[in-house]
């Protein structure tokens, strides 16, 4: 069954950057919501760079072109991967771990249809789907296949970051496409011998800000370098640390974008 038929609410973590820690918030968002006995869907579509299979200890190797010309000539559908309690796909576990995905434009629209649609997703109450960063073509593709339910932007706290989101807020808004809220990621760092929270990047001001164009803060994650080692250990924080910091923003996270996506 494809992602259309068979998924509730679809949910696209987006982010106008790298490094601000998108996949980081998309898996550990979408385990959240599985430990609330949901159903749950996670596809990589940053083709660019697949870091879901590393951040769950899962890689495979298989020429790309025998997976696109297997499915055009009438293939089985794919089966996603299982991992703590997820339902996972990304274009990661179809190429090599060092194998540039170096495809025109259309080609890889067409590689996001086959995840979304050729997927057996089954019946899931939510799809978390990993974009790349920016307003490219992949993006767009994205809004005409799904019907989003809503996108939660990623930044950190500096201000290039919140500009680069501007840039994605217009591209959601002009898409129609429901901000659910935002997420500032790296936000200080607790000094480990007083407490005492630094701030490690320089914070926008509040009238530079997404939050300043009216998008909710619905989590502020600590940098904390135990995120960096669990997610390259293939156990993402959410898994290694259940009771810590932010395991709990997570759930809190989890619980507001479930209150949103039920109040549209």
């Amino acid at each position: 069954m494809g992602a259309r038929a068979g998924t509730a609410a679809a949910i696209a973590v987006t982010s106008g950057k790298g490094g601000v820690g998108k996949s980081t918030v998309s898996l550990n968002l979408a385990l959240a919501l599985a430990e609330r006995g949901l159903d749950v869907g996670l596809l990589d579509a940053d083709f660019y760079g697949p870091d879901i299979p590393l951040m769950v200890n899962l890689k495979r190797s298989q020429p790309l072109e025998r997976w696109l010309l297997g499915r055009a000539g009438g293939g089985p559908a794919l089966e996603p991967v299982e991992r703590f309690g997820l339902k996972l796909m990304s274009v990661g576990f179809l190429i090599g771990e060092r194998q540039a995905l170096s495809l025109p434009a259309p080609l890889l629209q067409g590689a996001l249809r086959q995840l979304l649609t050729d997927v057996r997703w089954g019946s899931l109450d939510y799809l978390v789907i990993d974009l790349p960063p920016g307003t490219a073509d992949l993006q767009q593709e994205l809004f005409g296949l799904v019907e989003l339910a809503g996108a939660l932007l990623v930044v950190g706290p500096q201000d290039v970051a919140h500009l680069d989101g501007k840039k994605v807020l217009d591209m959601l808004r002009t898409a129609n496409v429901p901000v659910l809220g935002g997420v500032e990621n790296m936000a200080g760092l607790a000094c480990p011998h007083c407490g005492e929270l630094i701030d490690v990047f320089p914070r926008s001001t509040p009238e530079r800000s997404v939050w300043g164009d009216g998008v909710p803060l619905l989590a502020s994650l600590p940098l904390d370098p135990e995120v960096g080692r669990a997610g390259d250990a293939g156990a993402p924080i959410f898994v290694s640390a259940p009771e810590g910091t932010q395991a709990r923003i997570y759930r809190e996270l989890a619980s507001r974008i479930v209150d949103a996506v039920d109040a549209r």
